[in-house]
């Protein structure tokens, strides 16, 4: 334990990388959502303020969990990219969805994902996972149908049948 950290507990620790509301939801919407772009994820539907936007992208990158590099589509912005250690939290991802689903009172159309990563398990996790670090580590779009593909197919499908409902 270096003189900086409170704690080695290895819990602690965790929470002081990603332990704040924002951070995983930011990683969320990379990792569900595709979001590279500031923009993209100030428009996430949560209501993050820029300047809070801002902060933890900033800490995101600082603590190793985010990379940050010019987009060579727009000199003006930059692309945001996942990173080892932020992939590693996918199965943590959709534990938290599962107990979340079991335990709480979710929307169907927002918790379909959830389900369908639960019932997926740690195959669909390690594929998952394994899509990311081509996308985000290779830079080099996943062969689909993805297991985001498969995710945005089962939420659009639930906000179509509620809908006619």
């Amino acid at each position: 334990m270096d003189d900086t950290q409170r704690s080695g507990c290895p819990i602690n620790l965790s929470l002081e990388v990603f332990g704040d509301k924002w951070s995983l939801l930011i990683l969320r919407d990379i990792i569900f959502g595709g979001r590279r772009h500031f923009r993209e994820l100030l428009r996430s539907g949560e209501g993050i303020s820029t300047n809070i936007l801002a902060d933890r992208m900033r800490m995101l990158v600082d603590m190793g969990m985010l990379t940050k590099a010019d987009d060579p589509s727009h000199k003006q912005k930059a692309i945001y990219s996942l990173t080892e250690k932020s992939i590693a939290l996918v199965p943590i991802m959709a534990h938290l969805g599962a107990w979340g689903r079991r335990y709480l009172p979710v929307s169907e159309d927002l918790s379909i994902r959830a389900e369908v990563l639960e019932k997926g398990g740690p195959e669909m996790w390690q594929r998952f996972m394994d899509e990311l670090t081509v996308e985000h580590l290779q830079g080099v779009s996943p062969e689909g149908p993805t297991v985001r593909d498969k995710l945005q197919a089962a939420y659009l499908a639930v906000v179509e049948r509620l809908r006619q409902n």
